[in-house]
């Protein structure tokens, strides 16, 4: 074998047609499209390179429709959730005001309409916000029941404006009755949120693994009695003796009925025409009570104790009773009593005072002044 005979056989040299192998026919390469010839690829390697191929597409297209569904991973749902928080907050904040507003001396009724209506329109504007977020795919569900709390709370304002706007001359019993059913949709807010939102947006987190990112809470209700049938036939009754103007009619008031001062375990009565011994302990507490005299629920009532020595005043407190009910008694107790040593051996006086409510006409029942003498615990 010549090596003009290896070269043709690897198809690296074309030569001239006269040239024959000693063996067999030469073949004719050069006459080809396209140049030589590559080696063929084993049997199999076609199919298995397609395979790897639509694997690898495949992969990819998981891969892609993961992160698109899945919001990116931590930072989307860490994005979703800061978007929540500031709508949660203030949607709270609504219900706090709302609850504050029942318990307001000074509000009338068609104060409290308008206050529900702009109220209204605050949970609106955070349900227009939170429908502009983009929740991750998993807590699609979880972004509609936030949209029904926060549409529920709107809801439940507007019809209770609504209510008031409608009472007219209807019995309070009825009013309140209606006003309590609407609330219901407060309550129910709370409970979507919680149980609907909240509860399930934890759990997805959870799953995935997805740790710092937290699913925040929102409560309108924090007290359900603020929203009975019989906490607003109070709070009805009450708006509803008070004009537009601000004039109050029907009968209210506020009576002191005595003040004992109470230290190492007794409890001893002040008299406003004997003067009483009290030892100046710790533990030191002067408690005063008095009662609702009017026909109505009143609410924010201020309750003063001060002491003088010589005409001068050495202490004053001052608490606030938050309600109290028609021919209701409450007690307030002043402790913490940081006394001045001129208050010992000398004459004190101890003075009460009920603040007046709106629409009390007939104060000389609301103060007493009770002379005592302070002095240390003769085991002290």
């Amino acid at each position: 074998m010549s090596i003009y005979d290896d070269e043709t056989e690897l198809g690296i040299f074309d030569e001239p047609e006269t040239v024959e192998s000693p063996r067999r026919p030469r073949r004719r390469l050069g006459s080809r499209p396209g140049g030589p010839r590559r080696p063929a690829p084993p049997p199999g390697t076609v199919a298995v390179a397609r395979l790897v191929g639509l694997v690898v597409l495949a992969v990819a297209l998981v891969v892609g429709l993961a992160v698109s569904v899945g919001g990116g991973g931590k930072g989307g749902y860490a994005a979703y959730m800061d978007g929540v928080q500031p709508i949660a907050q203030r949607s709270a904040r609504v219900g706090s005001a709302f609850a504050g507003a029942l318990g307001s001396a000074s509000l009338t009724l068609s104060g409290l309409r308008t206050k529900l209506e702009g109220w209204a329109q605050e949970e609106q504007q955070a349900y227009d916000q939170a429908q502009a977020l983009q929740p991750p795919g998993p807590l699609q569900s979880a972004q509609q029941e936030l949209l029904a709390a926060l549409q529920l709370r709107a809801l439940g304002l507007a019809n209770l404006a609504g209510t008031l706007a409608q009472a007219g001359s209807k019995p309070t019993a009825t009013v309140a009755s209606e006003l309590a059913t609407q609330a219901q949709l407060l309550s129910a807010s709370d409970i979507v949120w919680a149980e609907l939102f909240r509860l399930p947006a934890t759990e997805t987190l959870a799953r995935r693994g997805v740790t710092g990112v937290i699913a925040p809470a929102s409560r309108f209700v924090a007290n359900p009695d603020v929203i009975s049938s019989r906490s607003f036939a109070l709070v009805y009754a009450r708006l509803k003796s008070t004009a537009a103007g601000g004039k109050v009619t029907g009968l209210h008031g506020s009576a002191l009925v005595g003040t004992a001062a109470v230290f190492g375990g007794r409890t001893v009565p002040l008299s406003t025409s004997t003067p009483t011994t009290v030892d100046v302990a710790p533990d030191l507490v002067f408690r005063v009570t008095f009662t609702d005299s009017g026909n109505y629920q009143e609410v924010r009532v201020p309750v003063t104790l001060q002491v003088t020595v010589s005409g001068q005043t050495v202490l004053s407190q001052r608490r606030v009773v938050p309600s109290i009910l028609a021919k209701r008694q409450a007690t307030v107790s002043f402790g913490n009593l940081q006394l001045p040593p001129a208050a010992f051996g000398a004459s004190a006086n101890v003075h009460v005072e009920i603040g007046k409510v709106p629409g009390e006409v007939r104060l000389a029942n609301n103060g007493a002044t009770y002379p005592v003498f302070f002095s240390l615990p003769k085991n002290g």
